[in-house]
C-alpha cells in the first residue's frame, strides 16, 4: 500500500472519523511568484482548458477524498474500524491575480464566489454518500498553506464532523428549551448592548463574541434565520461578500499587514435531516494574540480541546474595532461598504 494510503479511521476514544491521505505530502508547496509553478494561475496547466474565466472550481489535485476509492484493508485487531476515503474534495480559485485577500477583490466579483459556493454546496449535498459540506479557506503560512494564491476549498464528506455535531446538539437543546434558536437569540442581545458588534450591514453581522477561543476570532452571522447558505437571496449574497471584504481587511488594519488566518462556513449537514433549529454562520480563526506572538495550540487546548484566551477580551475587540474601522476607510475609497 505505501505511502498513497487512503481511507478513512475511526477513532475509538473520540468517536470520530480520522482522513488519512498519504498522497497529500506531494502536493506542491508555496511557489512565490505568479506563473512560475503556480497550478491557480491562468495558462498553467491546471487553469488553462477553462480560457478566461474570473472564478473557478477545480477538482484538487491531491484530494483527501475521492468518489471512487478502493476498499481499504481490514484492520487488527477487530476493535479497530476503517472504510473507503470517499468524498470530493473541489478547490475554489477566487480571482485570477496571485496574490491579495478577499477584500482586494471587487464586490459582485466576490458576490460571483459567494453563488460559487452556493452552487457547489448544492450540488455536492444531492450525492447520496455525502452527510456533509465543508467550505473552508486557510491563508498564510502561519496556518500552513501550501499555495499563496487566493483560493477555497471545499470537502463533501461521508460523515458528520464533530464540531458539527455538538453544535447541533446544542442548538436543538437551546431550542427545546427556549422555543427559539440559539443564534438568533444571541444577535438580538448583541444588537442591542453593541459591546462586541464590529460591523453590522442590513444582512449580517461581524461580532468578536463573548465565547471566543482565538484572541481575534470573528464571526459573521446571518440577521435572518436560515440554515444553510443555499438559502441567501441576491441582496444577501451581495450582503456576505460586503461582510467578507470587512472581516478580511480587519485583519490586514490589525497590525498593518497580512494577516493569516482560518475561515469555516457551517451550514446545516446534507443529509436530509431536519435542522430547522440550527442557523448557519461562519467562523473567523486569526493565531496572532500580539504583533510578534503567535497563539499556539498548545498542551491543553490540544490535548484536552480546551481553550485559554491570551488577553483581555475586550481589549482585543477594541482593537478589532479600530482596524475595522481603518479597513471601512480604505473600501469606501475604492467603491464602499453596504453597512457599518
Amino acid at each position: 500500500m505505501g505511502d498513497l494510503i487512503n481511507e478513512l479511521r475511526w477513532n475509538p476514544l473520540l468517536g470520530h472519523w480520522i482522513i488519512v491521505a498519504g498522497q497529500r505530502a506531494k502536493r506542491p508547496w508555496r511557489p512565490s511568484t505568479a506563473g512560475e509553478g503556480c497550478p491557480f494561475c491562468p495558462g498553467s496547466p491546471e487553469t488553462a482548458p477553462y480560457g478566461d474565466w474570473d472564478v473557478l472550481t477545480l477538482p484538487n489535485k491531491y484530494p483527501a477524498l475521492i468518489p471512487n476509492p478502493e476498499e481499504p484493508e481490514p484492520p487488527e485487531p477487530p476493535i479497530y474500524r476503517n472504510m473507503a476515503a470517499r468524498g470530493y474534495c473541489e478547490v475554489v480559485v477566487e480571482t485570477p491575480k496571485h496574490q491579495g485577500d478577499l477584500h482586494n477583490i471587487e464586490l459582485e466579483h466576490l458576490a460571483k464566489v459567494v453563488r460559487t459556493f452556493i452552487k457547489e454546496y448544492v450540488r455536492l449535498s444531492s450525492i447520496d454518500f455525502v452527510k456533509y459540506v465543508a467550505i473552508f479557506r486557510n491563508k498564510g503560512k502561519e496556518i500552513g498553506v501550501s499555495l499563496t494564491h487566493p483560493h477555497s476549498q471545499i470537502y463533501a464528506l461521508p460523515f458528520i464532523p464533530p464540531r458539527i455535531q455538538v453544535e447541533l446538539r446544542n442548538f436543538r437543546e437551546y431550542y427545546e428549551k427556549a422555543g427559539k434558536c440559539l443564534l438568533c437569540d444571541i444577535m438580538d442581545k448583541e444588537l442591542s448592548l453593541n459591546k462586541r458588534i464590529i460591523y453590522v450591514n442590513n444582512s449580517f453581522i461581524i461580532i468578536h463574541p463573548y465565547y471566543a477561543m482565538w484572541p481575534y476570532e470573528l464571526h459573521v452571522y446571518p440577521r435572518r434565520h436560515i440554515t444553510s447558505i443555499d438559502f441567501l437571496n441576491r441582496d444577501e449574497v451581495t450582503d456576505l461578500a460586503d461582510a467578507l471584504r470587512v472581516a478580511t481587511v480587519t485583519y490586514e488594519n490589525l497590525f498593518n499587514r497580512e494577516m493569516p488566518y482560518i475561515m469555516v462556513m457551517h451550514n446545516k449537514p446534507s443529509d436530509g435531516g431536519e435542522y430547522s433549529y440550527y442557523h448557519f454562520h461562519i467562523e473567523f480563526y486569526q493565531p496572532y494574540r500580539e504583533p510578534d506572538k503567535l497563539k499556539y495550540r498548545a498542551g491543553a487546548e490540544t490535548g484536552f480541546w480546551v481553550f485559554t484566551y491570551d488577553g483581555n477580551p475586550e481589549t482585543k475587540r477594541d482593537e478589532l474595532r479600530n482596524a475595522c474601522s481603518k479597513g471601512v476607510s480604505r473600501i469606501n475609497a475604492l467603491g464602499g461598504c453596504i453597512g457599518k
